[in-house]
């Protein structure tokens, strides 16, 4: 198992930028493919973006493409997400996630271990 603990969140004003970190913990960071996603109340869990193990392969919601950016660092059990150019319809609740293997999927269903989240609030 891997436990997720995500942080870096906050208030910005539209146009700022924010860095998200999701320290991982438990078996070897480098097994796992890595994704973030992203929920506002009401809606479903959305995909934002994901990391192959190695880092080679990274994948974007069309909704942050150019904006975002993932990355990761197996060094320190880490992955991160850049977040650039934000818009208030960014504010959600963002998550980390997990996933065994080293495929890149975009769904909820694909990720076992989840982190508890942090609030990113985009004011206009």
């Amino acid at each position: 198992q891997v436990q997720l603990v995500e942080s870096g969140g906050g208030l910005v004003q539209a146009g700022g930028s924010l860095r998200l970190s999701c320290a991982a913990s438990g078996r070897t960071f480098s097994s796992y493919t890595m994704g973030w996603f992203r929920q506002v109340p009401g809606k479903e869990r959305e995909f934002v973006a994901a990391i192959s193990r190695s880092g080679v392969s990274i994948y974007y919601a069309d909704s942050v493409k150019g904006r975002f950016t993932i990355s990761r660092d197996n060094a320190k059990n880490t992955v991160y997400l850049q977040m650039d150019s934000l818009k208030p319809e960014d504010t959600a609740v963002y998550y980390c996630a997990a996933r065994d293997g080293s495929n890149i999927f975009t769904t909820t269903l694909s990720y076992a271990y989840w982190g508890q989240g942090t609030q990113v609030t985009v004011s206009s």
